[in-house]
């Protein structure tokens, strides 16, 4: 067989919107089957294969980023609903988390400050600028809202949305083996830690190994979005 057919596919797929999705849904594929293959290892996490393919096809083909999210957007506004979604497994766990409110509010409070006051103080020693600082700030903050945040205070959107982007997963990568070193074994910690250092990417990874983990990374991730829409801003406009 010729490579003639899936060049003149991908021919006529480019010059419609469906480019970008198709590439979108056949990378992702391909990165949860190499996921699969190697027994769902932390570190072959398939956002960031999908991530590596979608990038090299697109400079093999020369394609712009443009028009790849043409057609990549309908899989963007899927977050949403995505998101809402995540409602349903903590409603079950809504009895464990009333227990647990008190704990759940100091874990909240003292993640989302060390995630800010680390990431915003390696930065400055490394003598990054005042726009890559505000852009890091909310790092820890799913993507959308990191990049409203970002702007806020003075930063790069796009720069902040790389910096979310990468966070998560790294901290989904990464999570399991620094819960072991610390001998964490209570999947709801588990899964709030990596929830709130990894947002979305974090969650899904949390959903993957165990469903009381997933729950609370969604508890995680929603709480700290939200606590950092309000006071990142605030606190900002306070010290300036």
């Amino acid at each position: 067989m010729t490579a003639e057919p899936f060049f003149a596919l991908w021919v006529y797929l480019a010059a419609t919107p469906l480019a970008g999705l198709t590439l979108t849904l056949v990378m992702y594929a391909l990165a949860w089957w190499c996921y699969e293959l190697t027994g769902r290892h932390p570190l072959a996490n398939p956002v960031l294969i999908t991530v590596v393919l979608v990038i090299m096809v697109l400079w093999l083909t020369r394609t712009s980023y443009q028009t790849y999210f043409a057609g990549a957007q309908f899989v963007h506004f899927l977050l949403g609903p995505a998101v809402v979604g995540l409602a349903v497994p903590l409603a079950r766990e809504w009895p464990h988390v009333r227990r647990l409110a008190w704990p759940i509010a100091a874990s909240l409070a003292v993640g989302s400050t060390v995630a800010l006051v680390s990431a915003v103080g390696i930065g400055w020693l490394l003598g990054a600028s005042p726009v890559t600082l505000a852009s890091l700030a909310p790092k820890s903050v799913t993507a959308p809202i990191a990049m409203g945040i970002a702007e806020k205070l003075g930063g790069l959107p796009a720069l902040a949305a790389v910096f979310a982007v990468s966070t998560g997963i790294l901290g989904a990568a990464l999570g399991k083996f620094v819960l072991d070193a610390l001998r964490i074994s209570d999947w709801r910690a588990r899964g709030f830690a990596l929830g709130l250092a990894a947002h979305g990417i974090g969650t899904a990874r949390s959903f993957q190994v165990n469903a009381d983990a997933g729950a609370f990374a969604g508890l995680a991730f929603a709480l700290h979005a939200m606590l950092a829409a309000i006071l990142f801003p605030l606190a900002y406009w306070a010290l300036v």
